[in-house]
């Protein structure tokens, strides 16, 4: 199928076209994670430079894997794998995959399991679809602009995996937030600053039965949009590819993603890549 990207919205049959690739791009990005993360004892993660092997490594066959699938798009992919694209290269894109093959590196080394492969279909750099994959926990979340958020149990790491859409959406249920009675508060397990601490104690005061819990990856995105979680606040940089899929998930769960400073809306597809602070809230939070 060919893509006109000059048409300001995307039509069903694209989008129908399309959520197969972005589903089953995410899990078979998830098999080849997995099949690091499974033997990572064979990595030597005893030095930190910034750059483990490992993380190199699975970072790398996530977005082999990813690439391959969505190359058959002929849609340009924007990847943290491949950062140093020039703005000149990427700015006039009108459609253009936003990916990160591995979020949680941290997370990924520490072997706790929160980690996720984040891809973002953007259009007119808005978030048009998009899908989180958690694939140790073989759960897959997705949303459609406009048409609301899903999620899927128990789908499993697979290096040929080829759902139909019809098969994506059965079985699939819709991601509605509920509000819960004693706030719960989420922030990142492995990048937190003295503000974010400040920001939660200032949130503390104000509402004294929140609670805080710790969470690494856009997994949070996906608590939020479940309404597991209420409120998420985040003081450290992250990027573009951190934030497009879980905004859009969230959003179309009835929550909303702002920037901390003034609330403004973020922006996609700039010459700087890194994300401004923000906070998250689910539907129906109860802060404000």
């Amino acid at each position: 199928m060919s893509i006109n990207t000059t048409e300001t919205m995307l039509s069903e049959q694209i989008k129908r076209f399309l959520l197969p690739h972005t589903f089953n791009a995410a899990v078979r990005a998830g098999a080849a994670v997995m099949r690091i993360y499974e033997h990572r004892d064979d990595y030597d993660l005893s030095k930190y430079d910034g750059n483990f092997r490992s993380i190199t490594a699975a970072d790398r066959a996530a977005h082999e894997a990813i690439k391959r699938t969505l190359g058959q798009t002929r849609i340009p992919i924007l990847s943290e794998d491949g950062r140093e694209m020039h703005y000149e290269e990427r700015c006039n894109w009108e459609l253009f995959w936003l990916v990160d093959p591995l979020d949680g590196t941290r997370e990924f080394i520490a072997g706790n399991n929160e980690f996720t492969i984040n891809i973002a279909l953007m259009e007119n750099n808005v978030c048009a679809a998009a899908v989180i994959y958690v694939p140790y926990l073989h759960k897959i979340y997705f949303a459609d602009r406009g048409f609301g958020s899903y999620v899927r149990d128990g789908v499993e790491p697979s290096a040929d995996a080829a759902y139909t859409f019809d098969e994506i959406k059965q079985g699939a249920r819709r991601l509605v937030a509920e509000r819960h009675a004693h706030p719960l508060i989420a922030i990142s397990r492995s990048h937190n600053t003295p503000e974010t601490f400040a920001h939660v104690e200032a949130l503390r005061r104000r509402y004294p039965d929140a609670q805080v819990i710790e969470q690494g990856s856009s997994y949070k995105f996906c608590l939020l949009a479940e309404g597991r979680v209420d409120y998420y606040v985040r003081t450290t940089h992250t990027y573009e590819w951190d934030t497009a899929a879980g905004e859009l998930i969230l959003a179309e769960a009835g929550g909303r993603l702002e920037a901390l400073a003034d609330g403004a809306a973020f922006r996609y597809n700039k010459r700087d890549l890194q994300n401004p602070w923000f906070v998250c809230r689910a539907h129906n939070c109860a802060i404000v």
